[in-house]
């Protein structure tokens, strides 16, 4: 108002970031292993629809809107990346395919993992519907209606069901869906990768003058899916046998590439103990 009134020349407070003060919710990372019991859960509660849509949620990083608004068509199967360009959002009650995404950043595409890659085009093989993730009876899915039917119950467990078969441990309590995008960040970051492809990849703009000399180079992406693919295959031989059981019931075609990295982690464990025992005292 002193401006319009000529009082001063400009407000002091343009530019000026006003916050509430308030503590940020601390964030949780859930481990690859962590991704994968929860997974086989939603298996068995929402189909092989819900495993996937859980491994999509940790290994790509994309929002929720952007995973369950995707299309058949949105699938470059060359490259093996979706697009993310039009989410789905709820305006007054009803689903559909926003104009664009929530900054310029997020439209992009994000390339999959060879083994999330196998499993998506395996979904869109059976896929009879307009979009690729949907309920039982063909409908969008409603992100709270999914939340506490599916997603809440699989990360949560059920530890005090009084029916011991019915009893699940908890695997990471409270963990929510967004929170996959906080761990797809920091999972890159761990592996080293650098940040201008981890913002790239979640569709977030870089600071300063990073937007504008830091580009993504294709060394970058293909490190992106090699350290992904590295944490799938950790994760096969995290699980404990009971956990290892149900997956094979599940998907037993993936009995063979636990045998063969099974058999690979113990090669390189001899060769290491052989290596260990050439090294002589004086040496060591």
């Amino acid at each position: 108002m002193a401006v319009r009134a000529r009082k001063i020349p400009a407000s002091p407070c343009q530019g000026i970031r006003v916050t509430t003060g308030e503590y940020e919710a601390d964030r949780q990372v859930a481990t690859p292993a962590q991704f994968l019991r929860a997974a086989v859960r939603l298996h068995d509660s929402f189909g092989y629809a819900g495993f996937v849509l859980t491994l999509m949620d940790g290994y790509t990083g994309a929002r929720w809107s952007e995973l369950v608004g995707l299309q058949p068509h949105e699938y470059d199967e060359i490259n093996k990346a979706i697009r993310v360009q039009e989410p789905l959002t709820e305006t007054g009650g009803t689903l559909a395919k926003a104009k664009r995404t929530k900054t310029p950043a997020g439209k992009r595409w994000v390339q999959l993992p060879p083994f999330l890659a196998e499993m998506y085009e395996a979904l869109l093989d059976d896929c009879i519907h307009p979009y690729v993730f949907v309920g039982e009876k063909g409908g969008n899915l409603r992100r709270g209606n999914f939340r506490q039917r599916f997603w809440r119950p699989a990360w949560d467990g059920d530890p005090d069901n009084p029916d011991p078969g019915k009893r699940l441990a908890p695997v990471l309590p409270g963990f929510t869906f967004h929170e996959g995008r906080h761990t797809q960040r920091t999972w890159l970051a761990e592996d080293g990768i650098p940040e201008v492809a981890r913002a790239a990849r979640l569709g977030h703009k870089m600071p300063g003058m990073a937007r504008v000399y830091e580009h993504v180079t294709p060394a970058m992406k293909r490190r992106v899916l090699e350290t992904l693919q590295e944490r799938w295959e950790s994760s096969l031989l995290a699980l404990r046998g009971r956990e290892r059981k149900r997956l094979l019931v599940l998907h037993p075609q993936m009995e063979e590439q636990i045998n063969r990295l099974t058999a690979r982690r113990q090669a390189e464990a001899s060769e290491g103990d052989k290596i260990i025992a050439q090294i002589s005292p004086r040496q060591a």
